[in-house]
This record gives C-alpha cells, sequence and structure tokens, in this order.
C-alpha cells in the first residue's frame, strides 16, 4: 500500500497511544510465567506483541481480552506445554531473543521461526552466551532463524560481559537465569532499556563505570495486574510533528518515561524544543506522564556516542526533525541500526537521496544537508515501520507532501497512525 501525505499547517488536540511496545512484550512474557491470572491494561496493540502472545498460546497459555484488559492466566514454572508447531515471531526480534533464552530453560525442544525479515536478523548474539549456560541449539549456517532449542541437560549460571549494547540479549540472558538457584550476571559498559530489570526487580550494582545486573530464581515473577504506559517511540513521531508545525501544541497521555528511553526528549530539548513534562506517575516500577510539546525553532547539536543505545529506535525521526528544521543532520557509533527491520542507515540515505540532499553513508552512521530538489518524491519504508513513520512526518512539511511505499508496516508498531495523524491535523 502506498500512502499520501499532504502539506500540513498547524496540530492541536491530545493523543493517548497504545502502550509502550518493549514493555508490553515483557508485561506478556512474565504474565504467562508467573502462575495464575495476571491482567495487563494499555498492551500494545501492534504485530510484534501479538506474536509474543501467539508464541505462548502454542506453550498452553489461555488468555482473553475483558474491556481494554488482556487476562492472561500463567502456567508456573516449566508448567508450559511442548508446542506442536513451530513458534512464529513474525517480524518481532524482541520476541525472538527473549524466547530463545526463555525456551533454552524449558524441559521440551521448539522451533522459533520468522518473517523474510526476522530471518535475516543475527541471533548469533544470544546463542553464543546461552550456549555458555549450557544451552543446546541448531540454527542456520549464518545463526539465523529458524532456531531449534534443544532441551538442555542442565543450565549454569553465567557472568557474562555484553561485547554489543543490546537490551535483547541481556533480557534474553536474565530469562534464562531465572530458572537457575544461583545467580546469572550480565555486565554492560553502556546502558540500555532496563525493562526486565525494572518491572521484575532485579538487584543491579555500578561499578568500574560498568552495570552489573543479577537475576535467579527468586526473582521468578508471580501474576500481578500491569499497566503498561504509552510508548515515546511511538510518542517521538508526534513530537517531531508539533514541534516542525507553527502555531501548535499537543498533549500526549502516560507516556513511558523511563530513564533508559527517553534520551529523544533529552536529544530534543537540546536543539531547542519546547516539551513540558507533568502528571509523573509509576506503575511496576516504570516511571510515566504527560508530555506537553508545542512549535518549536530547532537548531543543530552533536549527538554524543553514550546516548546513541538510549535513542536507537528514534534515529530515523529525529533525522527528520533536523532535515525539515535544521537543513542537516549527523549521525555516528550507530552501527546497530543495520540490524533493526531494515538496515536504516541504508533505507535512510536512499530516502535522503531522493529529496536530492547531500548524503553521505558510513559504515557505523550517516549524514545528510541541503535543501530538497524534488517536490514530488515517493519513498520507500523498506517494510520498517520506523522508516514509515519518520518519512511519514517528513512528507507533511514538503511544497507538494509525499508518498511512502508498503505504508501497511507501520502495524508493526503502531496500527492506528493515520487516525492520530488526522485527528491533530483537523
Amino acid at each position: 500500500m502506498t500512502q499520501e501525505f499532504n502539506k500540513i499547517g498547524s496540530v492541536n488536540g491530545e493523543l493517548a497511544l497504545p502502550g509502550d511496545k518493549s514493555i508490553s512484550h515483557r508485561a506478556v512474557i512474565f504474565s504467562c510465567m508467573a502462575e495464575g491470572i495476571s491482567e495487563i491494561e494499555n498492551l500494545s496493540n501492534g504485530e510484534d506483541v501479538r506474536s509474543t502472545l501467539k508464541c505462548f498460546s502454542e506453550l498452553g497459555v489461555t488468555s482473553k481480552w475483558e474491556k481494554d484488559k488482556l487476562i492472561i492466566e500463567g502456567k508456573g514454572f516449566k508448567n508450559f506445554n511442548a508446542p506442536v508447531n513451530n513458534l512464529d515471531a513474525g517480524n518481532s526480534g524482541t520476541t525472538a531473543r527473549l524466547l530463545t533464552g526463555f525456551l533454552s530453560a524449558q524441559p521440551f525442544e521448539s522451533t522459533l521461526i520468522g518473517d523474510e525479515s526476522l530471518s535475516q536478523r543475527p541471533m548469533k548474539r544470544v546463542i553464543e552466551p546461552l550456549s555458555l549456560m549450557g544451552a543446546k541449539f541448531s540454527a542456520t549456517p549464518k545463526l539465523t532463524l529458524p532456531l531449534t532449542v534443544h532441551p538442555s541437560e542442565k543450565l549454569i549460571p553465567i557472568t557474562y560481559e555484553m561485547p554489543v549494547a543490546s537490551a535483547q540479549v541481556k533480557s534474553s540472558l536474565l530469562l534464562a537465569g531465572l530458572h537457575l538457584e544461583q545467580e546469572t550476571c550480565v555486565i554492560e559498559a553502556e546502558q540500555t532499556r532496563n525493562h526486565t530489570e525494572v518491572m521484575l526487580g532485579l538487584k543491579f550494582e555500578e561499578k568500574e563505570g560498568k552495570r552489573f545486573i543479577y537475576s535467579s530464581l527468586k526473582n521468578y515473577p508471580s501474576s500481578q495486574n500491569y499497566f503498561v504506559p504509552s510508548d515515546i517511540s511511538s510518542a517521538a513521531f508526534f513530537i517531531v510533528l508539533t514541534l516542525l508545525a507553527k502555531n501548535s501544541e499537543v498533549i500526549l497521555r502516560h507516556v513511558s518515561l523511563n530513564e533508559t528511553r527517553t534520551g529523544v526528549i533529552s536529544v530534543l530539548k537540546e536543539m531547542g524544543a519546547n516539551i513540558e513534562i507533568t502528571n509523573n506517575q509509576t506503575s511496576n516500577n516504570e516511571l510515566y506522564g504527560d508530555l506537553i510539546v508545542r512549535s518549536s525553532e530547532l537548531h543543530s547539536i552533536e549527538i554524543s556516542k553514550e546516548i546513541i543505545p538510549n535513542i536507537i529506535d528514534e534515529i530515523p525521526v529525529l533525522s527528520a526533525a533536523s532535515v525539515i528544521g535544521i537543513g542537516k543532520f549527523e549521525i555516528r557509533n550507530a552501527s546497530e541500526l543495520r540490524v533493526k527491520e531494515s538496515d536504516r542507515i541504508s533505507a535512510l540515505v536512499h530516502n535522503y537521496k531522493i529529496l536530492g540532499l547531500h548524503v553521505e553513508e558510513f559504515p557505523d552512521g550517516f549524514s545528510v544537508s541541503g535543501t530538497v530538489q524534488n517536490e514530488n518524491p515517493i519513498f520507500e519504508s523498506f517494510h520498517d515501520h520506523r522508516i514509515a513513520m519518520a518519512f511519514a512526518i517528513l512528507s507533511m512539511f514538503l511544497k507538494n507532501g509525499g508518498n511512502i511505499s508498503n505504508f501497511d508496516c507501520v502495524k508493526i508498531s503502531n496500527p492506528q497512525f493515520l487516525e492520530q495523524v488526522k485527528s491533530l491535523t483537523k
């Protein structure tokens, strides 16, 4: 599906966005692992979280919707059914990698599969450390999906220092560690998203400039009620939309303010963004609040290496904000962009070249500058929801708007994106 976007004027109103995708995955996983009934409110309605839920249904977990809450009857410690079918993670790297850690501790064989895009994404980064714990796998020669997890005679706890900053790898190891009496320790030099340790209440310590996180059987999840704050990565598109539009103000309700996710707000504020945070609250140790966003004049900044893991999913829309609001953008130390739903560095470079901008591509990033030359662009989404939405926002500030091919991929994280845009641009 090719979606057209026209040039807009001002935007005004308020939105209550679907639940954060990362927190939603974990709320589902922990609820399924727990024994008894858990309730999840404001769960993400994206395809990725549905993939996680579908995988657990293959493992014998039952769930049902009651009004706006998902009720899950968890199976408890190692009470899951051996799956009859393959476990299909769809497009979700979080599903595939976190479940790999969980499945490593189960007494049955299971096979994870995914769509064409996910089947090209690296699984070596979870296979290697889990193998050190005694897990057994069969995979493709490139260590990608399909991945078969064999029952292990005995898992052992390990201390593992992360070679690459990855919340998914960290969480996979911590989930495996939840099945062992002794502690598994994951060490990270660069702090990544901490939803797993926050929501489980895991012990951690800071020393020698590194972060040490511990998990063991005593941390195994129990049934509880979850409220999932709104997804700050989804909110980022509407933040940028409001900042760039003239005479505009938008309120975004109960947005996740987890410290490892608010880098996009910090970067935009440093660029001159007028963003006010109000009504702070917490749920399951996760902080959230309301954002009041107003039109702003942005200026160029240098993005530090240290904040990259915190803003990795927001780089596409941050680059769009810079191209429209400032005219130039550069990011380095972001090679992780190449192994997302698409090679996002190549995808962004491709689309910015369509506009006739001056673009340089680096192994770990890119730069873009200049003025738009092509007033009738047709952008390629590369079947990547964040690329699609970033260029939707950018299109709304072009003289003749723009078109994005294969736009239906936005359903991965935010199926209501078009309706939300419409509600603010009436």
